[in-house]
């Protein structure tokens, strides 16, 4: 019972939050591309967060078929397919990979949800900015774009 418990706070803390409520597929928007987030936890004692952005569909190229084949050989032998792949995500930054895998509960909130990869891009770098995470010590962003980085501002 005890074990069983446990497993509910881990998944209650790091089930995707949007707007204080548990995100799920029905709730992505009909034109969305991605979201930004907010990964938190705490690490040795210290609280650490980290911004980023995540899309919520990934572009696999899949080989055709025999009977696929289009009968003019100029066109693609490629065809795209989207898949949902946010759930399992757990950030790029290897700090929180570690984590994860070690076992430490991650706190998952989506701050916003964008229409378009430029909006996406927008949206994380202008967190990031507001959050100052160049600054700031409990963030474990390393740089904004790939431009601006932790320890030369």
């Amino acid at each position: 019972m005890k074990e069983q418990l446990k497993t509910q706070i881990k998944h209650n803390l790091e089930c995707w939050k949007y707007q204080g409520v548990e995100f799920t597929d029905d709730m992505i928007p009909k034109d969305a591309v991605g979201f930004v987030y907010e990964m938190s936890t705490i690490l040795n004692g210290k609280f650490v967060k980290y911004v980023g952005k995540k899309n919520f569909y990934s572009n696999v190229k899949t080989k055709l078929r025999k009977k696929d084949m289009p009968t003019d050989k100029r066109k693609k032998t490629y065809k795209r397919v989207k898949k949902l792949n946010y759930h399992k995500y757990f950030s790029s930054n290897e700090v929180l990979k570690r984590a994860r895998k070690d076992g430490y509960p991650i706190k998952r909130e989506i701050l916003c949800i964008c229409n378009s990869k430029l909006q996406l891009s927008y949206m994380e770098a202008r967190q990031q900015f507001l959050c100052d995470v160049l600054i700031r010590d409990e963030y474990l962003n390393g740089n904004i774009l790939g431009k601006f980085y932790k320890g030369k501002i």
